[in-house]
């Protein structure tokens, strides 16, 4: 039987996964690494730590599954976005890399987004903002505040490309990675050459990777040094990956137009497949070719949701179960009888791009208890997310939302969310999504299926789907337009600060 391997690269430790070709994760592995917080706002890794982190979780997940290398006829991996790293010619690390939170580039990121370059329509065509996580801004950063280290790289790229630069010993980078993050675009103009130009780094593309490959297709084979670090043989095929929740898209089985992954956690990203381009205020994308060959993918982001749970929990809940607040608050009906929150406990990012923008909790009486507030809240977020659908417009009508992450772990938060937007929510057997998308690209570039769609169709498996109660639905549209109007109705308050 063969097998393939989907390593998942994130942000505390690197998980190596084999797969059956059913999509049934046979053995897992784990190799953590650390963080370094050198300033606030800065956050940095050592490459070499991952590569570490490689072979331990590999080998750990090949003793788990029981399977010889010669079982494995490919591997892919996903990885953190924006986490760049500065190389020098042999591949060696000159500096820590740039965590993907790493924000210290945000007066380079303002820099970017006012230099008035047509690139910038992926960025709400042109109405911003640039996050400093993204790649020019911290290639910026990095030729301003460290000019001798930007001189000598000789290659300037992502985990990604550093990752598959062990594999292989092949300086490529990942469509994905290149489109969503580092403004390329593949219907329109390709790299971001006048941007360079405007923002004095052209030296920069000599530094970026100048081949691209797509999800899906082979970078090349495993080397001699590689395959021993990994326990693998030499020659096993690497496959292209991408930015971990993007390829999460692939591990949910997320294809088609009309289709939606939602991930949740600390925050929720919305990553949808459109029906045809469009680049407008409040969306981020559409990011052509992004995971699929011909498809755009539309993103939308809410910058604080599990974690506006967490914070309630931690300081006026803590002695009471999760179980007991969501029962509670289901038993409570649509609206938490007149309480109402906004979710911004961290800014907004879409579709409001509003940093500034604070969270707020409206309609307190003598009668609210905790579930009321917990039930206040979680609506809220619901809402939040109902909003950015809506505001991908013509380009995504939802027909099918899948969802992964923090949120699955709760009945009655899915509940509220199928209810508010009123669509049904399908939850699929794989809980590691972004491992399995790495596993199907890997099996589809290995030959085992003639696309990433028939991979997608083979391995990812529903098992329960949430409808909403269209009585609920309606009893929201009220509530539902007085939190549209919340915001709009704080900025007064806000300005008077």
């Amino acid at each position: 039987m063969a097998y393939v391997i989907g390593i998942d690269g994130g942000t505390e430790s690197l998980r190596a996964h084999v797969f059956d070709l059913s999509g049934r994760s046979r053995g897992v592995g784990k190799g953590a690494y650390q963080t370094t917080f050198p300033e606030p706002g800065r956050a940095e890794q050592n490459p070499a730590d991952w590569w570490h982190a490689a072979g331990v979780a590999v080998r750990e997940a090949m003793a788990a599954a029981g399977v010889g290398p010669d079982q494995i006829s490919a591997i892919a991996a996903d990885t953190t976005s924006c986490t760049v790293v500065a190389l020098d010619d042999a591949g060696q690390p000159l500096r820590p890399a740039l965590l993907w939170m790493d924000v210290r580039a945000h007066h380079e990121a303002a820099e970017v987004a006012g230099c008035g370059d047509p690139a910038l329509r992926l960025n709400g065509n042109g109405a911003g903002p640039v996050s400093p996580e993204w790649m020019l801004p911290k290639a910026l950063w990095l030729a301003r505040h460290q000019s001798d280290t930007f001189a000598a790289a000789r290659k300037i790229g992502e985990y990604q490309d550093y990752l598959n630069l062990r594999l292989t010993g092949r300086w490529v980078a990942s469509l994905n990675n290149v489109t969503m993050r580092w403004h390329y675009q593949t219907d329109h103009g390709g790299w971001p050459d006048s941007m360079l130009a405007k923002l004095g780094l052209t030296a920069l593309r000599q530094k970026w990777p100048t081949e691209i490959v797509e999800p899906g297709k082979v970078i090349g084979p495993l080397t001699d040094r590689a395959a021993a670090h990994l326990g693998l043989l030499p020659g096993t095929p690497v496959v292209q990956g991408g930015a971990d929740a993007f390829i999460g898209m692939i591990g949910l089985g997320v294809t088609q137009p009309g289709e939606l992954a939602m991930i949740t956690g600390s925050s929720h990203l919305h990553l949808g497949v459109a029906s045809h381009a469009v680049h407008a205020k409040g969306v981020w994308g559409t990011y052509m070719d992004c995971v699929y060959p011909g498809r755009p993918i539309i993103e939308g982001g809410q910058t604080s949701t599990g974690s506006v749970i967490a914070w309630f929990k931690r300081n006026f809940a803590d002695a009471t179960p999760f179980e007991t607040l969501n029962a509670q608050a289901e038993a409570l009906p649509p609206g938490a009888e007149g309480l109402l929150a906004l979710d911004h406990f961290q800014g907004n990012r879409t579709p409001y791009t509003d940093a500034l923008s604070r969270g707020a909790i409206t309609g307190l009486t003598l009668k609210h208890t905790p579930a009321h507030v917990y039930r206040a809240l979680v609506e809220s977020i619901c809402f939040g997310t109902r909003l950015i659908v809506e505001s991908f417009g013509s380009a995504f009508q939802a027909k099918r939302i899948v969802v992964a992450g923090g949120a699955t772990r709760s009945p009655f938060w899915l509940q509220v969310h199928a209810d508010t937007l009123g669509l049904p929510l399908q939850l699929t057997e794989e809980h590691e999504a972004c491992a399995l998308g790495s596993a199907i690209l890997a099996a589809t570039g290995a030959g085992h299926f003639p696309s990433i769609d028939a991979g997608c169709a083979a391995m990812v498996r529903v098992t329960s789907t949430i409808q909403p109660d269209m009585a609920r639905h309606a009893a929201y549209a009220p509530i539902y337009a007085r939190y549209l109007a919340a915001y709009g109705a704080l900025q007064p308050l806000r300005e008077a600060e």
